[in-house]
């Protein structure tokens, strides 16, 4: 935790939509008086609407019809119950990072598009801010624009990228830089990969090839395999997860762009359905906009 900035403020102004939804919602459902228990459906269908997930919104509710009978409906009472139900659901989703290691690598996956080599490069300044002696690999090799956007973020953070030629073997660039690592002591080494290939070579054979070669020049890497999700893209996103997990053996998640949606429910889901940590989350474009996924700050900046 201590390699980040305080996430709070950047939390709470990335969750401002969804935070409005439920907020309104909320307004419109006790307009200063209690709820009636025939009126839970409707509560559950905002929950719905906030991308939170119909077994969640169904979970509390059914909490509820049972306070119910106890009188303990007004708008407060309800908001500490939601408050507590996203905690309890939400336990164990944070996760620090594993950097003991030196040097600690990290591989990072998904599909083009979700901010992938944008998080590298976020994680290499954090990294940096710390103190850390990191390298960045370019080893998504199939899309020119990725080596050149990844080489723009280490001359941004004063980090070095190894990379090769495009169309080089992925596996290839990331042997180079666990070699490169070693030499230069570095604490840690990000690996970005690729998110789509322009040949019939199958993304996932493709990715695991990487992460045996690293594991073959470093035992015990890679140290994470991280996937970043666009928290935007809601089920298929979370299906996309599932595929990557299932093949590479995910450590945990950076979910992005929690900034651009009125669902930041999504983040419960996530979790609840992939069971992974969340190791970081993104909350907007800014270089120090990435920070370790704390639960009790995220339900705090959902819930007012």
């Amino acid at each position: 935790m201590s390699l980040f900035a305080a996430l709070t403020d950047r939390l709470r102004e990335g969750l401002g939509r969804t935070r409005q939804t439920l907020q309104e919602g909320f307004d419109r459902l006790f307009r200063g008086r209690e709820l009636e228990p025939s009126e839970l459906q409707l509560l559950e269908e905002l929950l719905i609407s906030a991308d939170l997930g119909v077994e969640t919104a169904e979970a509390f509710v059914a909490e509820l019809r049972e306070e119910a009978g106890r009188g303990r409906l007004g708008d407060r009472d309800v908001r500490i119950a939601l408050r507590d139900h996203l905690l309890r659901a939400l336990k164990g989703a944070g996760a620090p990072l594993n950097l003991e290691a030196r040097p600690a690598v990290v591989l990072v996956l998904g599909v083009n598009g979700s901010g992938k080599t944008t998080s590298a490069g976020k994680l290499a300044h954090r990294l940096r801010q710390a103190n850390r002696r990191v390298l960045l690999a370019a080893a998504d090799t199939f899309r020119a624009a990725a080596i050149e956007q990844l080489e723009r973020w280490g001359e941004r953070v004063g980090v070095e990228v190894i990379k090769q030629g495009p169309g080089a073997d992925p596996s290839a660039v990331a042997f180079d830089a666990v070699k490169a690592a070693l030499a230069r002591r570095a604490d840690a080494l990000i690996v970005d990969t690729a998110g789509r290939l322009h040949t019939k070579v199958n993304l996932m054979a493709e990715l695991a090839k990487v992460k045996r070669v690293v594991g073959r020049q470093l035992p015990g890497a890679p140290h994470e395999t991280l996937m970043v999700l666009d928290a935007t893209t809601g089920q298929n996103g979370i299906a996309q997860a599932r595929l990557f997990h299932q093949a590479l053996e995910l450590t945990g998640l950076i979910l992005t762009k929690l900034d651009g949606t009125a669902k930041g429910g999504i983040v419960v889901r996530i979790y609840r359905e992939l069971g992974l940590p969340i190791k970081l989350v993104a909350t907007g474009e800014g270089v120090d906009d990435l920070a370790p996924f704390d639960p009790e700050v995220f339900v705090s900046a959902l819930v007012a």
